[in-house]
This record gives C-alpha cells, sequence and structure tokens, in this order.
C-alpha cells in the first residue's frame, strides 16, 4: 500500500497542479490581469504549490528531512534533470537579458541559505526574511519586464469566472490529497528499507513535485519555445527557495540537518552558478549538454545515498 500511496500522490500532485493552475489564470485573465503578472505570480506559485502543501505537510508531521529535501532537491533536478530532459527534446536558445537577470537572483536566493542553514534552525523570522525577498524580487521584476517572464498565451484556462473557480478548488483539494499520499508513501518506504528521510526527500518527493515544472517544460521545448521552457525552471527555482521554503519555516519552525549544508546545499549552489554559466557564454544549450546534465543528476543521485 506504502507504493499505491506514492503513486497515487505524484498523480495528484500533477493533476492537482495542472488544474490549479488553469483555473488561476482563467480568474486573472478574467480580471484582466497583465500576462507579466500572471507569469509571474500565478503561474509561478501555481507549479511550485506541489511543493509547498508536501514540506508544510511534511514539516507539521515531524519529519523536517522530507519538508528540507523536496525543495533542495526540487532545484537540483530543475536544472539537471528538466533542463537535460529539455534540451533532448530541442536545444534551448536564450537571448532575454532579464531572465539571465533571474538567474543571477537564482543563485543569490541558494547563496542566502547558506547562513540559514549554518544555524541550524530554520524559525520563522528566516521564512520572513526569505518571503520578503520573494516579494522585493516580484516588484523589482515587474517593473522590468521582458519575454522571459511573460505569461505563455497558449496556455489553456476556462473562460468562465465560474468554472475557474472550480478548476482552483478542485486543485487545491487534489494537491492536499495528494501532497499527504506521497508523504504517508514515502516516510513508510523510507523506513521499511533503513533509507534516510532526507535521500526520499531530495529524490522520488522532489522529483514528484516538480511534475508541474516538467511538463511546463516539456510542451514548451515541443512547441521551440526555449525561453518559457528556462523562464519556467528559474522562475520555480527562486520561488522554491525564497517563498515556499520561507512560508513553510513561517509556518513550521524546522531544524537543519547537517548533511544539506555539507552537501546538498553547496550542490545546488553549483548547478544554479552552472546553468547561470550556460546562459551567460552559450548561443544556446545543445543535446550534447542535455546529456552531460542528465549524466550529472544520476551521479548526483548516486552521492545522495551516502
Amino acid at each position: 500500500m506504502d507504493y499505491v500511496y506514492l503513486v497515487a500522490g505524484l498523480i495528484g500532485l500533477f493533476f492537482g497542479g495542472e488544474a490549479l493552475v488553469r483555473g488561476s489564470v482563467g480568474i486573472a485573465r478574467r480580471l484582466a490581469i497583465p500576462p507579466l503578472l500572471i507569469g509571474l505570480t500565478v503561474v509561478g506559485f501555481g507549479t511550485s504549490t506541489p511543493e509547498l502543501l508536501v514540506s508544510v505537510d511534511a514539516a507539521w508531521r515531524g519529519v523536517p528531512d522530507i519538508a528540507l529535501g523536496n525543495i533542495i532537491g526540487s532545484n537540483i533536478a530543475n536544472i539537471l534533470l528538466i533542463v537535460g530532459l529539455t534540451a533532448l527534446v530541442w536545444p534551448i536558445t536564450v537571448t532575454g537579458a532579464t531572465l539571465r537577470r533571474d538567474t543571477l537572483v537564482m543563485v543569490a536566493a541558494a547563496l542566502a541559505l547558506v547562513p540559514v542553514f549554518a544555524l541550524g534552525y530554520m524559525g520563522r523570522l528566516s521564512g520572513v526574511v526569505l518571503v520578503g525577498g520573494l516579494v522585493g524580487y516580484l516588484i523589482w521584476a515587474y517593473r522590468t519586464p521582458g519575454d522571459a517572464t511573460a505569461e505563455d498565451e497558449n496556455l489553456p484556462a476556462p473562460s468562465l469566472a465560474l468554472v475557474s473557480a472550480l478548476w482552483v478548488i478542485g486543485g487545491l483539494v487534489v494537491l492536499m490529497v495528494g501532497a499527504r499520499f506521497l508523504v504517508d508513501g514515502a516516510v513508510s518506504i523510507a523506513r521499511g528499507f533503513g533509507i534516510s528521510e532526507a535521500f526520499i526527500g531530495l529524490t522520488i518527493v522532489a522529483v514528484g513535485t516538480s511534475l508541474p515544472e516538467l511538463a511546463t517544460s516539456l510542451i514548451a521545448a515541443f512547441r521551440r519555445q526555449s525561453e518559457i521552457a528556462i523562464g519556467n525552471i528559474v522562475g520555480s527555482n527562486i520561488f522554491n527557495v525564497l517563498g515556499i521554503l520561507g512560508v513553510t519555516a513561517m509556518i513550521a519552525p524546522i531544524p537543519v540537518a547537517g548533511r544539506f549544508l555539507r552537501f546538498d546545499l553547496p550542490v545546488t549552489i553549483a548547478v544554479s552558478l552552472l546553468l547561470t554559466a550556460l546562459l551567460l557564454t552559450r548561443p544556446k544549450i545543445g543535446r550534447w549538454m542535455g546529456v552531460a546534465l542528465l549524466a550529472a543528476y544520476l551521479a548526483y543521485v548516486l552521492a545522495a545515498q551516502g
């Protein structure tokens, strides 16, 4: 049953996240909210909602390693796994200066976790600081718009406000149930096999909560809209650190295991710097680089077991 819970949770997170984003975009369009603001807030936070619900649920239930591992592991998977798969589908070409600016914000957000993790405990004050950083970033990005943060106009959304509201409510319900099933299954499997909860959070749970980003980026790659694909990843990583981790710490303060500061956070910073360097120095991220990123993710998963 643990595996049934795990799979049911993953499916629930995927479809719940999709419903939430569609409904939210539908409401935003009915209210005539600018596409840029939709992309920055509704879509960005919507695709990160699975990470939020899973991390908060895990923190409340006394499994902080899954709460933290989910967020840190999602950021690593977003860059190595999802960007790698996206580049295999279609080489990623990025020319927007704003997206490169956002990658620098992504690196800065990851670096901001070093002193927080060094304390060994994430309290509500740390959460407030991180969320404040997110608010500042959103204001800055909205005042300096660019193609990279614009909403995908082809994103499907209901045209009626009532239908959109039902999509949002249904999506949230499915997400909450999926988060509960995923955490239940992951914790039971980890304890049954003697696997650390941190490793489960960094891999299975992290990839599961990144399914909305995976779907969005692959669809954008098939449409050959590479800036939307890479922008989705960068925006999600910023939301995960500043928003999701910040809100989680505000709701349920969590202890930080030493392995996150010694190993997983340095990997997050390194891959964030790698993506930034690729976008600043190369005209495109081709298929061979996609293979290299996927190989690096496999190496990380193998190393994370230790």
